[in-house]
């Protein structure tokens, strides 16, 4: 999950770009623009550009992959079934057609 990363990944800037992923699929305006800004000052335009390419692109693939049926994964699957069945996710068309 992105809030639990600590430190940079090992890359320049992980840090600040791992924030700034988690606040782009957050609800906390004032804390994207802050961070937006920090890139921008920090690492660049461009920078900031490709960051929200990033981030935007990996919601578009999980979009595409659940909106085409694509499996997930027994991983996955074992570490979110209790969290599948108190949202009542199972019990949808898509899922019970594996």
């Amino acid at each position: 999950m992105i809030s639990d990363v600590d430190g940079d990944g090992g890359i320049a800037h992980g840090a600040l770009l791992a924030a700034f992923a988690a606040a782009a699929i957050g609800d906390d305006d004032r804390m994207l623009a802050g961070l937006r800004d920090r890139i921008r000052r920090e690492i660049g335009d461009a920078a900031l550009v490709d960051s929200a390419a990033v981030a935007g692109l990996f919601n578009a693939i999980d979009r595409v992959a659940d909106a085409t049926g694509i499996p997930l994964e027994d991983a996955k699957a074992a570490d979110s079934a209790d969290l599948r069945q108190d949202l009542g996710i199972d019990r949808f068309h898509s899922v019970t057609q594996r």
